[in-house]
């Protein structure tokens, strides 16, 4: 293995000895420890990208809308085929569940994993994952099973999920059914490609992104466990999401039905504006569009019947054969890049908080993966019964709107 101070030089990071001049031993050794252990040509290349991508990849694709099925439009014969095919998986101990968990509460004003965050729902105030919880329980006992239970975390609060989950005795889930597993993450660079150093003398690090999940499973044994425990199909849901359901035998039977290896449930965009992903082909291939990317002609565009041509949200409800998950863990999927406001210890030994963004994060989003297979089942939602979000502090997606969408939802259930 290459000494730092080689790597330092050879990737242009020679601020870095400043700080090992300031640090204590400890503090050093761990800066040697993270250095030696950064893949620097992998990072060198995504800087590179980030230099040159100005959004303009979208231009040499031929992006088109994608089908759809509603499932509260389902001819009623039909509907009860796709209950019958997704229960009898589910049934026979064929399905598994995972909760992308890795995030911190930071946009809520909240100290801590996000899934610890508590909702003031009726009739009495439950955490993130006890809500999630109390779903899959129910499911459990409809169908007679327990389900296995995955739960990715990030490097940032895999230690307090844990210890949480113990302190509430894993909200009486089966313990040897939950299996925690760690996401990567990847160095914070400035604008200049530079590492970034926090007040504890650490490299500052980020989690890789919801896509690096099928990587994560690969290699921390999760998918050998599915395979051990006889699982064929996973779905992959976030933490946030209120009024998510782990298991939904029409998206499972539509997906079978269709033939296909990979499924989603989406909702109807809001407008043309709301800040959500859109499925849609892209060279003929399922994927994604972040809202970012998305030009705003094609946002506003309709079919003959008024509806937008590009209005099937992601909400981050995905399933996956055991199949698909095997494929996609053994590519590379590719990175995107954040401006992000990052605070960093300056080369005096002071600590910065920036006003405005200033460092680059780097992350893979899951719905690439949908790019290895010739199509995908998209089972349109609703969003009074699917998608409560909570990804601010106030206003839209907040607590107080997730709490209402729970509430009534509940009323009428």
């Amino acid at each position: 293995m290459q000494k730092y101070e080689e790597i330092l030089k050879n990737n242009n990071q020679e601020h870095i000895f400043k700080y090992l001049d300031m640090a204590n031993d400890e503090q050093k050794q761990q800066i040697i420890n993270q250095i030696e252990n950064i893949d620097f040509e992998q990072l060198n290349q995504l800087y590179d990208i980030t230099l040159e991508s100005k959004g303009g990849k979208l231009k040499s694709c031929i992006i088109e809308h994608t089908d759809f099925v509603d499932k509260y439009n389902i001819k009623q014969d039909y509907y009860q085929k796709l209950e019958d095919i997704g229960k009898e998986i589910i049934k026979n101990n064929k399905y598994a569940v995972v909760t992308m968990a890795g995030g911190q509460g930071t946009r809520l004003g909240f100290d801590g994993p996000k899934g610890t965050f508590k909702l003031n729902i009726a009739p009495k105030p439950k955490y993130l994952f006890e809500i999630i919880a109390d779903g899959i329980k129910e499911a459990n006992d409809s169908y007679g099973i327990t389900l296995p239970w995955y739960i990715m975390t990030s490097n940032e609060n895999n230690k307090q999920t844990v210890d949480f989950f113990k302190q509430h005795n894993y909200f009486n889930y089966p313990q040897d059914h939950i299996m925690f597993f760690i996401q990567g993450d990847l160095p914070l660079v400035d604008e200049k490609g530079k590492l970034l150093v926090d007040e504890k003398f650490n490299i500052k690090l980020a989690a890789d992104g919801n896509g690096c999940i099928f990587k994560a499973m690969k290699n921390t044994g999760v998918l050998s466990d599915m395979k051990n425990r006889g699982i064929e199909w996973v779905f992959i849901g976030a933490v946030d999401n209120a009024l998510l359901k782990m298991t939904d035998p029409i998206l499972l039977g539509l997906t079978i039905d269709e033939k296909n290896q990979i499924g989603s449930k989406s909702i109807v965009k809001r407008n043309p504006q709301e800040r959500v992903g859109v499925f849609c082909k892209k060279d003929n291939l399922p994927s994604v569009i972040e809202y970012t990317e998305l030009p705003e002609q094609m946002a506003e565009e309709r079919d003959e019947e008024g509806d937008l041509l590009f209005g099937e949200s992601h909400i981050m409800c995905n399933l996956f054969s055991i199949d698909a998950l095997e494929k996609i863990s053994s590519n590379e999927l590719p990175y995107h890049f954040a401006h992000k406001k990052a605070s960093f210890l300056n080369e005096d030994g002071k600590l910065i908080k920036p006003e405005e963004p200033n460092a680059y994060k780097y992350e893979a989003f899951i719905f690439d993966g949908f790019n290895y297979f010739d199509d995908i089942s998209i089972l349109r939602g609703c969003r009074e019964k699917d998608f409560a979000p909570i990804k601010n502090k106030e206003g839209s997606d907040s607590p107080e709107t997730a709490i209402k969408l729970y509430n009534d939802y509940w009323k009428e259930v």
